[in-house]
């Protein structure tokens, strides 16, 4: 299993931006897809964004479309997720994952390795 861990969240102002990135260990991080999930307190963790190994396939969920973009570096092993006109709504803790499967999907059981999360708290 490839080894996640992701940075680059905290407080911010509704309106704001924010980038996160994962970092991935392990030399099979290219064969991989990628996605990002969020999980708010008392509810479900739901997908937000996913990419191709080849960063080719995206999809964003229909409540980030058009303000999070997903994007990778394979040379660098890293996935980031940039963040624009944050909503108190995008809240949560956001985790990165790794998939086996050739074209990505927005199941979380598809997904066999997970970073450990980092917090996204939007203020309005």
């Amino acid at each position: 299993q490839v080894q996640l861990v992701e940075s680059g969240g905290g407080l911010v102002q509704a309106g704001d931006s924010l980038r996160l990135s994962c970092a991935a260990s392990g030399s099979t991080f290219s064969r991989l897809a990628m996605g990002w999930f969020r999980q708010a307190p008392g509810k479900e963790r739901e997908f937000v964004a996913t990419i191709s190994w080849s960063g080719g396939i995206t999809r964003h969920a229909d409540s980030v479309k058009g303000r999070f973009t997903i994007s990778r570096d394979n040379a660098k092993n890293t996935v980031y997720l940039q963040m624009n006109s944050l909503k108190p709504e995008d809240t949560a803790v956001y985790y990165c994952a790794a998939s086996r499967r050739v074209v990505p999907t927005t199941t979380p059981s598809d997904y066999d390795s997970w970073g450990q999360g980092t917090q996204v708290t939007v203020s309005s």
